[in-house]
C-alpha cells in the first residue's frame, strides 16, 4: 500500500525540477532580450561613427520632356464636286486645296477667281451650290493700297480700284445705303454684293451678260454678282454656315497667297507634310525656350 504514496513523491519531485528548469530557461531569456536592448543601438552607433561620409550632389528636378512632335501624315485626300462646272486650274487646286486640308473649317467657302471674273459657291461638304460671273475690281493686282478703307469713293485713283487676293471670313453687313451685303473685308471696304447699274455708261448689266472676261473689271475693288445668284445662293450659304472667302490672286501664285498646293500630286503632298513636321518640330522647342527665359 505504500507504493503509490512513493510514486506521487517521486512524481512531485520530478514536477519541481521541470518548473525549476523552465524558470531558468525564463530568466535567462529574458536577461538575453535585455542584454539585446542595450547592445544593438550600441553596435549600430559605432557603425554609424566608422562609415566614411560621402558627398551627394544636390538633387535638381528633372526638366520636363516636351512631347514629341506627332509625325506629320498626309491627309485623306478629298476633291471638291463642280459637278459639271469646268473651273481654272487654279480654282480646281484651291478648291481641293481647302477641302482635303480643312482650312474652312466646318464652314461653306468662296472662290473668286479674277482671272475668269466667275464666283463659286461652295457648302461645307465640298459640293458646288452655284457658280456665276462676277464684276472684279478695274485695276489688276492683288493688293489693297494703304488706307483704302478709309478714302471716299471720289478719291480713290484709277490704280489703286483693286480686288485684293487673299483669304477673308464672310460676313453678313449693310452699305452706307442700309443694303444687305456679304463683306468680304470690312477694313479694306470690300464687299459682295448685287450689281448696282446705277451709272449708265458702264453698262455692268451688260458686262456680266458678255461672253467675254476683258470687259468684267469695272469695279472700285468690291465683287458685283447678279441679283438672283446673290439672293438665292450666297446670302443664304454665308447665313446658314459662315463663310472663307478665297479670292485668287492673278500677279502672285496660289501657293504664295495660300500655301495651296496640288493635293493629288504625291510630290507636292510629300513637301507640304514636311513643311508641317518642321513646323511641329520648331513650335515646343520654341516654347520650352520661352519657359526657361521665364524661369531665369
Amino acid at each position: 500500500m505504500q507504493e503509490p504514496r512513493r510514486d506521487k513523491r517521486s512524481q512531485a519531485r520530478q514536477d519541481g525540477e521541470r518548473s525549476e528548469f523552465v524558470d531558468a530557461l525564463k530568466n535567462g531569456a529574458l536577461v538575453g532580450a535585455a542584454l539585446l536592448l542595450f547592445l544593438v543601438p550600441a553596435v549600430r552607433m559605432h557603425k554609424s561613427q566608422q562609415a566614411p561620409q560621402v558627398a551627394t550632389a544636390p538633387q535638381v528636378p528633372a526638366q520636363p520632356r516636351s512631347p514629341a512632335p506627332p509625325a506629320a501624315r498626309a491627309p485623306v485626300v478629298r476633291l471638291a464636286d463642280f459637278r459639271g462646272d469646268e473651273p481654272s486650274a487654279e480654282a480646281r487646286l484651291v478648291a481641293n486645296w481647302v477641302l482635303t486640308t480643312g482650312n474652312a473649317g466646318r464652314h461653306a467657302f468662296v472662290l473668286v477667281d479674277k482671272r475668269d471674273a466667275r464666283v463659286y459657291v461652295f457648302g461645307p461638304e465640298g459640293r458646288l451650290k452655284d457658280s456665276a460671273p462676277a464684276l472684279m475690281g478695274a485695276a489688276r493686282g492683288d493688293d489693297s493700297f494703304p488706307g483704302i478703307g478709309d478714302k471716299p469713293l471720289a478719291a480713290v485713283r484709277p490704280e489703286e480700284k483693286t480686288t485684293p487676293a487673299g483669304r477673308f471670313v464672310a460676313e453678313p453687313g449693310r452699305n452706307a445705303n442700309n443694303e444687305d451685303i456679304v463683306w468680304v473685308s470690312y477694313d479694306l471696304a470690300v464687299s459682295m454684293h448685287r450689281v448696282r447699274p446705277l451709272v449708265a455708261r458702264e453698262r455692268r448689266l451688260e458686262r456680266l451678260a458678255s461672253q467675254t472676261t476683258d470687259d468684267n473689271r469695272i469695279s472700285f475693288g468690291c465683287i458685283n454678282l447678279p441679283v438672283t445668284f446673290y439672293e438665292d445662293v450666297l446670302s443664304p450659304t454665308v447665313q446658314k454656315y459662315g463663310a472663307i472667302v478665297y479670292v485668287l490672286p492673278e500677279v502672285k501664285t496660289a501657293q504664295e497667297v495660300f500655301g495651296a498646293y496640288d493635293v493629288t500630286d504625291p510630290q507636292q503632298a510629300a513637301a507640304a507634310a514636311q513643311v508641317r513636321a518642321q513646323k511641329a518640330a520648331v513650335a515646343p522647342s520654341a516654347l520650352r525656350q520661352v519657359a526657361l527665359t521665364a524661369n531665369r
